[in-house]
Parts: C-alpha cells; sequence; structure tokens
C-alpha cells in the first residue's frame, strides 16, 4: 500500500500542495485529476522521490520513502509527460540502459525487454532509432522502460497527451493488461473519459489541495445521473437530475433547445474543480447547476 501522510510542498515562499492524504491499495488503479496548476505532477514526482516533501510523509509498506534505500524507491518507476527519450540511441539501446541502471542482470535484461517490447508492437522496431518512432510507440517504449525493473508501482502523467485516438486505445489496452496481472498503477490525465474507464477511484484536486476521493460512479451519482443542456441567448445551462423521468419532466418546461443525456465525470470535473469559475466556449458560457 501506498500511503500519503499530511504532505505539503513549497517552493520559496510559493506552497503548491497544501496537507494531501491519499492511501492506494495494492493492484488499484487510482486517478489524480485537476486543472493545470492544482499540483498532480508535483504530487507524482514527490512520491518518485524526485522531489522531497516540505512537510509528511510518503510510505510505501508501511516504510518511509525519504528514509529508504535504493531497492524500496526502485520499486516505483515513472512515465513522465514529456518524452524523455534519447534522440540517439536504439530502442534495444533505451531497455539495456535502464536494465543497467537499475543493475539487473544481462540475461534477465535481454528476456525482458524482449518480452515487453514484443507486447507492445515494438519489437520489429528495436533497432530503429527513437526518433523514427511514432509519438504512440515513443509513449509505448517509455512504460517499456518503465516496467523492465519489475516495478510494484507505476506513475503515469498524462500518459495519453498528444496521442491519435487509435494510439491512446493501444495505450488503454496495455494499462488493463498490466493492471489484471496485478500492477498498481496512479496516473494524471486531463482526459475525463480516460479516468472514467480506466480508473477504481479518482481525486479531484485543486489548488494544491484533494477534494475528496471516490469511485467515477460515486462522484457522477453525487452530482445526479442525468444532465440537462439547456441552449438559450447564447448560453448553455446544464442541470443535474438522480433519475431520467425528473429530467424529461423538466425539458417539457424548455422553450428552446436542450439535450439530455447521461451526466460523466467530466461533468463532475467542472462542477468540482470549476465550480464558481465561468468556463467560456466560443460564444458560450457554461453555468452549472443542479436541480432539487
Amino acid at each position: 500500500m501506498l500511503n500519503v501522510k499530511n504532505i505539503s510542498k513549497s517552493f520559496g515562499s510559493k506552497q503548491v500542495l497544501h496537507e494531501v492524504n491519499l492511501k492506494v491499495t495494492s493492484g488499484e488503479l487510482f486517478g489524480l485529476l485537476g486543472a493545470n496548476g492544482a499540483g498532480k505532477t508535483t504530487l507524482i514526482r514527490l512520491i518518485s522521490t524526485l522531489l522531497l516533501p516540505t512537510k509528511g510523509e510518503i510510505e510505501l509498506d508501511g516504510q518511509r520513502l525519504s528514509r529508504a534505500k535504493i531497492d524500496l524507491k526502485s520499486q516505483i518507476t515513472t512515465v513522465t509527460q514529456e518524452y524523455s527519450l534519447r534522440n540517439d540511441m536504439t530502442v534495444l539501446e533505451v531497455m539495456e540502459l535502464q536494465g543497467r541502471l537499475y543493475h539487473m542482470e544481462s540475461k534477465l535484461r535481454k528476456q525482458g525487454s524482449e518480452t515487453l517490447l514484443k507486447k507492445c508492437g515494438l519489437w520489429e522496431y528495436r533497432n530503429q532509432n527513437t526518433r523514427q518512432l511514432s509519438g504512440g510507440y515513443k509513449r509505448m517504449l517509455m512504460l517499456c522502460r518503465a516496467l523492465l525493473p519489475n516495478p510494484k508501482i507505476v506513475l503515469l502523467d498524462e500518459p495519453t497527451v498528444g496521442l491519435d485516438p487509435f494510439a491512446r486505445r493501444m495505450m488503454w489496452q496495455m494499462i488493463r493488461d498490466l493492471h489484471h496481472q496485478g500492477l498498481t498503477f496512479i496516473l494524471t490525465t486531463h482526459y475525463m473519459e480516460e479516468a472514467q474507464m480506466l480508473c477504481h477511484r479518482v481525486a479531484f484536486m485543486r489548488k494544491g489541495c484533494v477534494l475528496g476521493v471516490k469511485t467515477p460512479e460515486d462522484w457522477i451519482l453525487q452530482l445526479g445521473r442525468f444532465a440537462v443542456d439547456h441552449f438559450e441567448n447564447e448560453t448553455v445551462k446544464t442541470y443535474y437530475f438522480n433519475c431520467k423521468k425528473e429530467a424529461i419532466t423538466y425539458t417539457e418546461h424548455l422553450s428552446s433547445d436542450f439535450l439530455l443525456r447521461e451526466t460523466n465525470l467530466e461533468d463532475v470535473f467542472l462542477e468540482t474543480v470549476g465550480k464558481g469559475i465561468p468556463k467560456k466556449n466560443g460564444n458560450f458560457n457554461c453555468y452549472l447547476g443542479k436541480m432539487d
């Protein structure tokens, strides 16, 4: 289990995390959601031990990471948001270097590299330079590199950002397959459908604070299972209802265009993270409200 206990982080006089508490169980797929600047990437870097907290502790299986030996810290690996591959290395060389950094035996390095690269469709490109790979394959290679040392936890910071729909689904399937093998993932994403599809639980963050932790389904139920988008006077107003009958009854009194649909995690994001902040899209203002 990963236990984040009263973590705060400051850079100079600016505090970016405020007493964050989280527990991630073994084998869980956990999501960190929030707007830019919410503190998600900082928290990921703290968990990976690339940064040290100003206050608080992070524990893995009861041991403090700040005081842990390298063998415990190596059980957590990271796939960064930015491409972090050397352009002068081949796919196999990237994997070989990773294995050496983690002091893996030569036989295990080679066997692990071949197994992982074949699983993600990269084996046929093993002798190609990384700069020749597509964005999707670069992301896959970064994931393979993180998996090679056989970690307990993999941190995914925006793992599908910039990928086309096909490459995104390839990554989703890879994450699902690995999760079914018992691997723990903690991911950040701005794609709410990604979090809703993949994650067991998600934490919404705003201005360095965790607003709550629930399953995607429980977040949606808290808001209302059905939504009505009402288009009037160049404004979109969204109202939420607990049952479809209530939503239909409400629409019978509307004189302008509307859309009746199921509520999703993006609605929760807007209501939770963006509450009180007008969201502009073209000439439209978005208003969020719930009908009792």
